[in-house]
């Protein structure tokens, strides 16, 4: 299935964000600058590469059509999802923090029910998909196993801080994707979308941006400079592979969860990263079995689609 391997594609690059918000945070950089530079940094690219597609006036037009929503659904799925991930950056390193989001591939087989399907004059609410639910929370197992070693070294304070950011992310990023691409209905394709949402979380990253500026000063050169990796690997290219794929499976529920499965492989490419770059150690044991019970959960979902689509080809 094409819309997983560019899921997988989305999930290398995605897992920067985890390697560099942690190298940020160790270097002492400010978890305020860390969020809102990703996305003033992110701006320009999208504006050149929505600009060469001629996509401008369809994009400005669908914002002034329904302002509102993109409004709500970008600050939901933008400044909900990322603020609370390089928040949480602060109390664990990127592994941690790549295995806990892997709860969005669980969050948005839940969220299944908020979403409608018209054909003709029928509105046909979605419902849970049971198979790809339970092979969600096989992959919750492991994201359980590998919070032990972290749970018996810190203490309940830090550990919440570090966990309950996270969670929120990965129901608003998910549900926010999704809202939004209930509200384009198709008109729009993934530059468009992201750059729409990048333009309409603005206002919240400027006061974050101000928040910053008035407590903590100015960012240093080095979180200046790992801010633009990240914005150019995981805010243009990891979001658009991710949100090209997405939007590929929309109409179907099952296979919807299992490109959102796809995540699950950050938690390794983080891993290989730190150890790389930030010198860390492996993980213990039980961490290392969680995270292979989780990429054994992406893999269930990839062959149940495999075998959904030879039953019933959609």
């Amino acid at each position: 299935m094409r819309e997983i391997a560019l899921g997988i594609f989305a999930a290398l690059f995605f897992a920067v964000t985890f390697i560099l918000n942690r190298s940020m945070d160790l270097e002492g950089g400010s978890w305020l600058w860390s969020a809102s530079l990703r996305y003033f940094f992110m701006l320009p690219f999208l504006i050149l590469l929505v600009h060469f597609r001629k996509g401008w006036k369809p994009l400005a037009h669908e914002m002034k059509t329904q302002p509102s929503k993109w409004l709500l659904w970008s600050f939901v799925g933008f400044v909900l999802f990322y603020a609370p991930l390089t928040f949480a950056a602060s109390f664990g390193p990127g592994w941690l923090i790549s295995g806990t989001w892997q709860l969005t591939i669980v969050a948005g087989v839940l969220l299944a029910p908020l979403f409608v399907l018209k054909l003709g004059d029928q509105t046909i609410r979605h419902k849970i998909p049971i198979v790809s639910l339970l092979i969600s929370c096989i992959i919750l197992f492991g994201i359980v196993l590998i919070q032990v070693p972290q749970a018996q070294s810190v203490s309940f304070e830090v550990l919440i801080l570090g966990i309950v950011p996270v969670f929120i992310a990965a129901f608003a990023y998910p549900l926010g994707n999704r809202k939004m691409m209930e509200v384009v209905d198709g008109r729009l394709d993934s530059y468009q979308r992201v750059l729409g949402m990048t333009i309409a979380s603005l206002p919240a990253w400027i006061v974050l941006a101000i928040i910053a500026l008035f407590t903590v000063g100015l960012p240093s050169m080095s979180q200046t400079i790992q801010s633009l990796i990240v914005a150019l690997s995981s805010g243009v290219i990891a979001t658009v592979l991710f949100f090209i794929a997405t939007d590929r499976v929309r109409g179907n529920q099952g296979k919807l969860a299992a490109v959102e499965a796809t995540q699950s492989t950050e938690v390794l490419f983080a891993i290989i990263g730190e150890m790389i770059l930030l010198s860390i150690p492996l993980p213990e044991t039980i961490s290392l079995i969680g995270i292979a019970i989780i990429v054994i959960g992406m893999l269930l979902h990839s062959y149940h689609v495999a075998y959904t689509n030879k039953k019933l080809p959609i």
